[in-house]
């Protein structure tokens, strides 16, 4: 069970690989404001419990590879961290707020995709050959 975590009911292996944008893909992220906008992420991930595994701040992106809690949904995560963020880096940097006047730094999405070690051919396999009674195609019932 190495590489797992434990909570006080779950183990798991959680990961995501997430990217946002700014909005209009303005290419804001650089010097003071590319280092406040990684400090401001990896504060928030810390309070959530999130592990930053890789991350990256392009001049208009943000990728994360996150592991995650399983009571945190991808959508809680983003909406955390781009409205916390976006927050606060228009309060420090007046420049961004006269930019973004509607107070909307990032983009309306987001990408996100799991990451595994295991493949779904192999999940499906582990889940068909539980045991050998009746099967159904594709949800079968254990006696």
């Amino acid at each position: 069970m190495d590489g797992y975590k434990k909570s006080s009911h779950t183990v798991y292996d959680i990961k995501y690989h997430i990217i946002w944008v700014t909005k209009y893909r303005y290419k804001i992220l650089h010097g003071q404001i590319a280092i406040r906008t990684r400090e401001l992420i990896r504060q928030g991930c810390e309070a959530r419990g999130i592990t930053i595994l890789q991350g990256s701040v392009g001049k208009d992106h943000i990728h994360l590879l996150l592991s995650c809690p399983p009571s945190l949904a991808p959508s809680q995560i983003l909406q955390y961290l781009k409205g916390r963020s976006s927050r606060l880096l228009q309060n420090e940097f007046p420049e961004l707020k006269k930019r973004y006047w509607g107070q909307h730094l990032w983009a309306r999405g987001y990408f996100c995709a799991t990451v595994g070690n295991v493949t779904e051919e192999i999940i499906r396999n582990y889940i068909a050959n539980q045991s050998n009674q009746v099967k159904d195609d594709t949800f079968k019932i254990d006696d």
